[in-house]
């Protein structure tokens, strides 16, 4: 093995690496919006990232990543919210007024 070598090796591993922490920070905020919209009477439709990007937050570096997702408060309308979350801890979680049922 020559250098050339090991740097190709240690580059497929990083972007592994990426692309496993992206991939885990994605299911999370799956979870976190099927929680929140059930704890608030809302059927989740669909989830999409917009921006995922490395940033410091506390003193780490980690994936700030937001995210756009549709949700319908009486099965006949659909709304669009979004998700911020640094790493795997959400930041806020916004929604737009919508009808209640």
């Amino acid at each position: 093995m020559n250098l050339l070598d090991v740097l190709l090796l240690v580059l497929i591993a990083a972007g592994g690496a990426l692309f496993w922490r992206i991939r885990m920070i994605s299911e999370a905020a799956n979870r976190y919006l099927g929680q929140y919209c059930n704890a608030q009477h809302l059927q989740l439709i669909s989830v999409a990232r917009r921006l995922t990007r490395p940033m410091l937050y506390r003193g780490k570096l980690d994936w700030r990543s937001e995210f756009d997702f549709e949700f319908s408060s009486t099965g006949q309308d659909c709304y669009t919210g979004t998700l911020v979350m640094n790493g795997l801890t959400v930041i806020s979680t916004d929604t737009p007024p919508h009808r209640i049922h």
